[in-house]
């Protein structure tokens, strides 16, 4: 061997390292480089099948297989034990962009975590990746929308302020060449309800104004700032096309104008919406639709439609090079994230499952939940409550209730405290607490659930047994224990467990009913697919549904000391699967009894509003008030209003908690209750949350990041995705709660803004200076707002848009100077002539304050010359 032939050899080492090592697997290569060799090794099918979000295996390359689809909505979701913080809505209302930063940072370490043990155990499923489809960062237009709790409120600047934070966290920085996480903007774009007919809705005839001065920043402001690594395109049409499909809003916007290189994920069943029945029906097969959906910039589908694309090459709908540019963007993402090198070489993997659902992500997620507290209504300081022989009495149907405090795309926390509980634990020993339920949700029967009285071989509640067939033979594919009352539901592509198929699954439940008491008990399930009820070995109810899910109950009589073998089989038949199941002693609301109970005590706090059983996405289930998960009216539910109502009447000073992921009108509440917090959906330690703000051991923070309307009288049709008329920066009626509001036990007393120089040109910043003084006893944080309108404004444009906030800590008595920095960019307002979003020069009001509205804001002009 001559020396030529020995250096030759030692430079390409690395290629022949672990064998016969092709350029893809070099790690000393560049990640594009390594993406253009695997490209060129793969055909036609193997791009196809890597082009969905269950992406197949190349067996021969060593490409293993891989699920796009994982969820971190507000904690990592639908994959076991994970920290539950509170839901986007109600971080929104902390305004604190840091602070969800730290949330985020810590959901993506739990999803590194989570992703190496699956991966150590060659479990490559869905909820077990590390591509994160969140946020949601659609505008929340309407209180209606079901899925507006998944958003960051109504206003495009905070909803992009905050939604980047989310995204860096996620992401984080990458470390030697490699991502922590993916991060994904969706839903793109105008898109924001109805749900019950999203898959054939067209927002059409949108303004350009709307379009780019409303929905659209956000995205941008991900996009651009926050290296966003994935969008997600939404199912309905926008001006005639299927979002998924559409030139204007994928190309045009998102890569050409914008500069988008990363991947363009379809939501789950969009692109089978192109040519479904009753759906957009614009295509009349999968293999155009397909076509369509790759050539206008959709790399990703979560379904199956892309398996046609291989038919589609054939019949010149679309040619290879065009897979080519999708699979590619697909491929550099898998490298990026360390998917396809060893875990030892990705520095990420170091990361210990010691934090996943730890104290320390404990901690952040109680800030958090505290943080997002929103005092709207404080009469006669009845808050914060004092103790010491104080005997208070906890009513109504969300006091107790855990699960509604998870929200929605969320994970299993190792414990909740209620807020029961929290108040529980927060009274001295010389305080006394009387719980009475006393009101349902939205009916006027409650149950109290026995289902604690359930004990199974796997332990307390329901152990669950699936299979990815209907017969439950065969091998199981996965193992739950149900330790609360399940709500299960496949709307919106939710699997039942881990590793279990959307369809074509079953599942059975089992444990031993071991009642405290004699009476008479029911089983309640709510159900769509094929269900069998069996008590002591003997089938007692049996249904199979055909056209969506139905109530089923059985009663029976049940002694103490005995014991019930309850076995509930299920079988998924068509459509959405579901199943709901509670078990319990069911009575008629009697409220003279509930208000006897309660007669001498000092104060009532009532944990009332809605849940997430209620709304949220395209749901199966209706109920009055409440459409596929959408609202109809937004009044507090009848059942309830009548209970405070009865409360008010005998002179009971309440105050009530709101419990909810949208806005609910409660002008007679403001008549019936002393104080009103809004506590949102809030996580797993929302319960004590909430009773530090009741009794002052946390001075409330939170701000409204949804204008609270009086009743649904104030709002234009939900189908109208006009902006007139709809949110704080068009309404002009006065609401019952203003964007941006939010009381504390501190006074802030503000003085007259300054700024260095009251005129300046584009492209320079001036320094607005905010005098603030706490002029009361108690230190407390105040969240400083920054509201920009201009003068000659001609085009119906916003009242005014928020353009800055600012959380400043002030201790009793003292001052503080906010100095705030407003950049040109700030004053970007609608261009008609250009049509575009542009600096003008001329006159512009600026409005310093602690809420949107005009008694709570000070005034002066800028000038941009």
């Amino acid at each position: 061997m001559n020396i030529l032939t020995f250096c030759l050899l030692l430079l390409a080492a690395p290629f022949f390292s672990y064998g016969q090592q092709l350029p893809f697997q070099n790690r000393m290569l560049d990640m594009e480089a390594r993406v253009a060799d695997l490209l060129k090794r793969l055909t036609v099918e193997e791009k196809v099948g890597l082009m969905q979000d269950v992406s197949q295996p190349v067996d021969r390359l060593g490409i293993k297989g891989y699920n796009w689809w994982n969820e971190a909505l507000h904690g990592v979701a639908r994959s076991g034990q994970a920290t539950v913080f509170p839901q986007p809505i109600g971080m929104a209302a902390s305004f604190d962009s840091d602070a969800i930063f730290d949330v985020f940072n810590a959901v993506s370490d739990e999803a590194r975590a989570k992703h190496h043990q699956y991966a150590a155990q060659g479990s490559y499923a869905r909820y077990q990746g590390l591509t994160m489809w969140t946020p949601t960062i659609n505008i929340f237009r309407d209180p209606r929308w079901g899925r507006g709790i998944e958003t960051y409120g109504e206003d495009p600047y905070l909803t992009g302020v905050l939604g980047l934070a989310a995204v860096k966290g996620l992401q984080g920085v990458s470390k030697d060449g490699y991502d922590k996480i993916h991060a994904c903007a969706k839903h793109f774009a105008v898109h924001s309800g109805p749900e019950w007919n999203r898959h054939s809705f067209n927002a059409a005839n949108i303004r350009p104004r709307d379009l780019y001065e409303t929905y659209l920043p956000a995205f941008e402001k991900l996009v651009k700032e926050g290296n966003v690594m994935e969008v997600m395109c939404a199912y309905n049409r926008f001006e005639g096309e299927p979002c998924c499909g559409s030139d204007q809003l994928l190309m045009q916007i998102l890569r050409e104008k914008w500069g988008f290189k990363g991947v363009v994920v379809a939501d789950c069943g969009a692109i089978a919406d192109f040519y479904k029945e009753n759906a957009h029906k614009t295509h009349p097969d999968a293999i155009t639709a397909s076509a369509k959906a790759v050539l206008s910039g959709t790399d990703l589908d979560c379904g199956s439609s892309y398996k046609a694309l291989i038919d589609a090459v054939k019949d010149g709908h679309i040619q290879e090079k065009d897979i080519d540019v999708s699979v590619s963007r697909l491929l550099l993402a898998r490298f990026r994230l360390g998917e396809m090198d060893s875990p030892n070489d990705v520095p990420w993997s170091k990361i210990s499952s010691d934090v996943i659902a730890s104290e320390s992500h404990d901690s952040i997620a109680l800030e958090m939940a505290r943080k997002s507290m929103t005092l709207l209504q404080n009469n006669n300081k009845i808050l914060p409550l004092k103790r010491g022989g104080l005997k208070v009495a906890v009513m109504g149907p969300n006091a107790q209730d855990s699960v509604m405090q998870w929200g929605n795309y969320n994970g299993t926390p190792k414990r909740t405290i209620t807020i029961l509980a929290g108040i529980q634990q927060a009274l001295g020993k010389d305080d006394e607490l009387v719980y009475e339920q006393g009101s349902g949700l939205v009916e006027n029967i409650i149950m109290e659930s026995a289902y604690s009285q359930c004990f199974s071989e796997e332990g307390a509640g329901f152990a669950a047994h699936y299979w990815n067939n209907k017969e439950r033979t065969g091998s199981m594919v996965a193992k739950q224990l149900m330790k609360t009352p399940f709500a299960l539901c496949t709307s919106g592509a939710t699997v039942f467990a881990p590793n279990v198929e959307l369809t074509d699954f079953s599942a059975s439940y089992r444990s031993t009913f071991k009642p405290d008491k004699t009476g008479e008990v029911t089983l309640q399930l709510y159900v769509n697919g094929v269900v069998s009820l069996l008590v002591d070995g003997k089938e007692v109810k049996t249904a199979r549904t055909g056209h969506g899910a139905r109530k089923i109950n059985h009663t029976m009589k049940v002694q103490k000391g005995k014991q019930y073998d309850i076995q509930l089989d299920f079988a998924h038949h068509n459509g959405d699967a579901q199943l709901n199941f509670d078990l319990g002693y069911r009575e008629v609301i009697d409220i003279q009894r509930s208000l006897a109970r309660v007669a001498d005590v000092d104060v009532v706090v009532f944990v009332g509003g809605i849940s997430p059983s209620l709304e949220g996405e395209e749901m199966g289930v209706d109920f009055p008030g409440f459409k596929r998960g959408d609202r109809i009216d937004i009044e507090l539910p009848t059942v309830q209003r009548e209970f405070l109502a009865a409360l008010s009447k005998v002179g009971k000073k309440v105050v009530f908690v709101n419990c909810s992921g949208s806005p609910i009108g409660l002008a007679p509440e403001t008549e019936r209750c002393e104080a009103i917090l809004q506590a949102w959906y809030p996580g797993q330690a929302g319960g004590r949350a909430v009773a530090d703000v009741l009794f002052g051991a946390y001075n409330p923070s939170g701000r409204l990041p949804v204008t609270f309307y009086r009743d649904t009288t104030q709002l234009p049709d939900f189908e109208n995705y006009d902006m007139t008329g709809r949110t704080y920066r068009y309404l002009k009626e006065k609401p019952l709660f203003p964007f941006g509001h939010g009381l504390s036990y501190s006074r802030f007393d503000y003085g007259t803004p300054m700024v260095d120089r009251e005129t300046f040109v584009v492209g320079d910043s001036v320094c607005l200076t905010v005098p603030i003084a706490n002029s009361s006893t108690i230190d407390g944080d105040e969240i400083v707002q920054v509201y920009i309108k201009r003068v000659d404004d001609q085009d119906e444009g916003p009242i005014k848009s928020l353009r800055a906030v600012q959380r400043v800590h002030i201790p009793a008595g003292e001052k503080h100077e906010a100095k705030i920095w407003l950049s040109s960019k700030q004053f970007e307002f609608w261009n008609e002539s250009n049509q575009l979003v542009d600096v003008f020069s001329g006159k512009f009001r600026v409005f310093v304050g602690g809420s949107s509205t005009a008694e709570d804001l000070r005034e002066l002009t800028l000038q941009i010359l």
